[in-house]
């Protein structure tokens, strides 16, 4: 596969609208939402709000990360020991002076203690359904093989995956391309040739390769019926 078209396929076969880009963070709807559901005091809400956070533990990483004891703590921020333990452990519920001295300490910005970084690893799923189908070139009559992105929707990928189907065709068919990076090419259905500098390697149903992309390589479906196999592929390493 080659870097025009996971490029294009990025770009421009992910038309979905998402709505996982929002602002508005989950933690503070939820408690906003339940804070109607119940009468309590501003204070009450407040705490409840800033408890989904973490704030406590947070600062007990740090702390711990950087293997500095509570009274030292409590020398570089200004507060005392026991201020900094009843923080860690729930029972006050920090100003915002009060984080910002600390992340000062330890050098982190306020976001720190407001972000979870669990909700921004990447998960993304691309259902069957949503995927298209594209030739290797869209003005060949002959196309060598046809793809599907396997993870389109994915932004920042550091691969790039796809499910392709190979006509058969005649060696003088098979037209060769290169780019940057590696490539994993394994077969799940069917007979491929592969062209990879002059040679050509014959790959059966549930054989795999693994090669420098960056050299000249082609591939053509052998046989009586259209082969499949999955594709990934990944940058050059820096």
């Amino acid at each position: 596969m080659d870097d025009y078209n996971s490029n294009f396929t990025d770009s421009n076969i992910n038309t979905e609208t998402d709505f996982s880009g929002s602002k508005t963070d989950p933690n503070l709807m939820s408690a906003i939402k339940e804070s109607l559901k119940s009468t309590e005091n501003s204070e009450a809400t407040i705490r409840r709000i800033l408890s989904s956070y973490d704030l406590g533990n947070k600062l007990r990483q740090l702390r711990l990360k950087k293997k500095i004891a509570l009274v030292d703590l409590g020398k570089h921020t200004g507060l005392s020991a026991s201020m900094i333990s009843q923080l860690e452990n729930g029972k006050l519920v920090p100003t915002l002076p009060t984080l910002a001295r600390i992340a000062m300490v330890f050098d982190v910005g306020l976001d720190h203690f407001f972000t979870d970084k669990r909700r921004k690893r990447l998960f993304s799923v691309v259902k069957a359904g949503e995927r298209m189908k594209f030739p290797e070139r869209s003005d060949s009559p002959t196309p060598g093989y046809y793809f599907e992105c396997l993870a389109f929707s994915a932004q920042d990928k550091s691969l790039q995956a796809y499910l392709a189907d190979f006509p058969v065709r005649t060696p003088n068919e098979a037209v060769e391309h290169m780019h940057e990076g590696a490539e994993f090419f394994h077969v799940i259905e069917g007979v491929v040739g592969i062209r990879y500098q002059d040679e050509e390697y014959v790959m059966e149903t549930g054989d795999s390769v693994y090669f420098d992309s960056s050299a000249p390589h082609a591939y053509r479906g052998i046989g009586t019926t259209t082969a499949k196999a999955i594709v990934i592929t990944t940058p050059p390493r820096v």
